[in-house]
């Protein structure tokens, strides 16, 4: 069965209009709790949340999916993705649960699923829930006697600042350093500045002051703009901001430079190698990637492996080749040694811990490779009866034109968002005139193939 409500990252979509409602929410854990039945043990879920207000409505319902099924519940509240990937194997949890729409408005949420071992479901096993919510649930109800229960673990933020506290090298402080911290108004927003904070850093927090509304607004991995200010305006020695749910980060250096996902893995993969630490040889990236991370890994006998986007096909395929190092251009940095998914401030702490072992200024630390010149747009088009304009010949021509006059030098990537109705549009090459004109003329096929909604162009 082919899944419908998956999509790259769980499921995703406007809150209270479906598939993100209270009813749909209770069917996925219901169906889900069959599928992760295993044994005549007393079976445990733990569901944690971002900022989101929808998240009072679909934290319920799930809870009453699973209880109804014979799980128990744990609630730990708005936690980090991370935290919460981390807190089921801890818990020795049956699975776990993240509401969250990541890097999405307020109005969206999300479900994303974690197995016993705190890793993200495959295609594989999403499919088969979905297969079970259309089966129905007959004959499958627990009891009256044998309902889960549901409580709260009160110590569920402790847990994690000292889970990402054990990742930083032991002796090691940030006595001396400055750092903005932005968390997006969201999962991160008690934990990211206290973490620093014990360590030893001066922290400048920014968007701490959730509201259900203003989650990734104007602030964020997504917007940097407001950490970057605030870098150069009290003088901070690092900006870090993290996304909704905390799995991802964008840094900015001393002089308020952005710094992207592709510059990371650079630098921790590169000081792992020197540590002698580094596994599978190199890096794991996703196909949107700068080609410069590719040749600067080469230069240093390092490979880089490309996977489609989403972190967890990053995931899987550091799982099966044996990589500890991957991630996004984006800002999903995956460390295999310390978690099991992204998990931004656990990768700024990596960051931080080279710089103060460098005594470098973070603008040399972190600028590792020249990135090739590299334009992104995204055009938006109507879903409606499952066409997409990428199947007109029309189309098909552009990127077929744009691949010959970029040559060997370059590349193009054309690919659908698996999270919103997106076609992203991806060139880079030696020279950036070349690479803006082939972006919009493949740009303006697209519209033309879909001239009603496709008249929105985003960089």
């Amino acid at each position: 069965m082919a899944r419908k409500l998956f999509g790259t990252d769980g499921i995703r979509g406007t809150a209270n209009t479906e598939p993100m409602t209270a009813e749909t929410a209770l069917r996925v854990a219901m169906a889900a709790a069959l599928q992760f039945r295993r044994g005549n043990h007393r079976h445990l879920v733990v569901i944690g949340k971002d900022t989101r207000l929808s998240g009072y409505m679909l934290e319920p319902a799930l809870t009453a999916g699973f209880i109804s099924m014979g799980m128990d519940v744990t609630l730990v509240g708005p936690m980090p993705t991370p935290a919460v990937a981390m807190l089921t194997r801890s818990l020795r949890a049956d699975m776990g649960v993240m509401i969250s729409a990541s890097h999405n408005p307020y109005y969206d949420n999300g479900i994303k699923l974690f197995g016993p071992d705190g890793y993200k479901l495959s295609d594989e096993v999403e499919a088969a829930i979905e297969a079970r919510m259309v089966e129905g649930f007959s004959g499958d109800l627990a009891s009256p006697r044998d309902l889960g229960r549901a409580q709260r673990l009160d110590d569920a933020i402790g847990r994690y600042i000292e889970q990402a506290k054990a990742t930083f090298p032991r002796g090691l402080r940030l006595d001396g350093l400055k750092i903005v911290v932005d968390c997006a108004h969201g999962a991160a927003y008690k934990v990211a500045p206290k973490v620093l904070w014990e360590l030893g850093a001066e922290v400048i927090p920014v968007a701490v002051s959730p509201d259900g509304f203003n989650i990734n607004k104007e602030c964020g991995a997504t917007a940097p703009k407001a950490m970057r200010d605030a870098v150069v305006a009290h003088g901070a020695h690092l900006g870090i901001a993290l996304d909704g749910d905390a799995d991802r980060l964008i840094l900015a250096d001393e002089t308020g430079t952005q710094i992207d996902g592709d510059q990371v893995m650079a630098l921790i993969g590169g000081a792992c190698a020197d540590a002698g630490t580094l596994r599978g040889g190199g890096v794991v990236a996703t196909v949107m990637s700068n080609l410069g991370l590719e040749l600067h890994l080469k230069r240093r006998g390092l490979s880089l492996a490309r996977t489609p986007v989403g972190d967890r096909y990053v995931v899987e395929h550091m799982r099966e080749h044996g990589f500890n190092v991957g991630g996004e251009q984006s800002g999903h940095i995956v460390l295999s040694d310390h978690g099991t998914t992204g998990d931004g401030l656990v990768a700024a702490l990596q960051v931080l811990a080279v710089i103060q072992q460098s005594g470098k200024p973070a603008s040399e630390v972190l600028r590792v490779f020249q990135a090739l010149p590299q334009v992104l747009k995204n055009v938006r088009f109507d879903p409606a009866g499952g066409a997409t304009p990428l199947a007109a010949a029309s189309v098909q021509d552009a990127i077929r034109a744009g691949e010959a006059r970029l040559g060997g030098t370059g590349r193009v990537l054309i690919r659908k968002s698996g999270t919103e109705p997106l076609i992203r549009v991806m060139a880079e090459g030696d020279d950036q005139g070349l690479v803006t004109t082939v972006v919009d003329d493949i740009i303006g096929a697209i519209q033309d193939a879909a001239p009603r909604p496709a008249s929105k162009v985003a960089e």
